[in-house]
């Protein structure tokens, strides 16, 4: 199954392995200023950092999902006529809100772009929206870089 057609669910934290539970703490920690690194945040929780980094990105708290409005999707275009202007459209047509376009030089036929997409009147779920992204013929590469209230 591809990156993008993962789905997401709502898991009480009494089943979730211990190690999501202090992946969850560590990312606590860093967020609010207590660590000042990766390895002080997990070695405070008792976690190797590779565990931290195989959950950091896939485990969070309901509440951070719920308040999310703003994502940000990398892309790995090819570099033809009116791609963007075409990505841009598919973006709008699902709801989202564009708020900033980060697009590299074009080298070796290939651009790098970064959208940051206000999501908050999106009608689509995310998964269909990122599925419709990568069925375009000029994307090589869809991401979800990030997400943040």
């Amino acid at each position: 199954m591809d990156k993008i057609d993962k789905q997401f669910y709502l898991v009480r934290e009494d089943v979730l392995p211990e190690a999501m539970k202090k992946t969850l703490d560590a990312k606590l920690l860093i967020e609010r200023g207590k660590s000042e690194s990766v390895a002080d945040a997990v070695q405070a929780v008792d976690l190797s950092r590779s565990a931290f980094y195989k959950y950091r990105d896939t485990v969070f708290p309901f509440q951070t999902i719920v308040t999310q409005r703003i994502i940000s999707l990398f892309f790995h275009l090819e570099d033809r006529s009116g791609t963007l202007s075409h990505l841009l459209s598919v973006v709008a047509s699902s709801g989202c809100n564009v708020l900033t376009i980060h697009q590299t030089i074009p080298l070796q036929g290939r651009a790098n772009v970064t959208l940051s997409l206000d999501t908050a009147s999106m009608f689509v779920e995310l998964n269909e929206l990122l599925r419709e992204l990568k069925k375009l013929a000029f994307v090589d590469k869809v991401e979800v870089l990030g997400s943040g209230a």
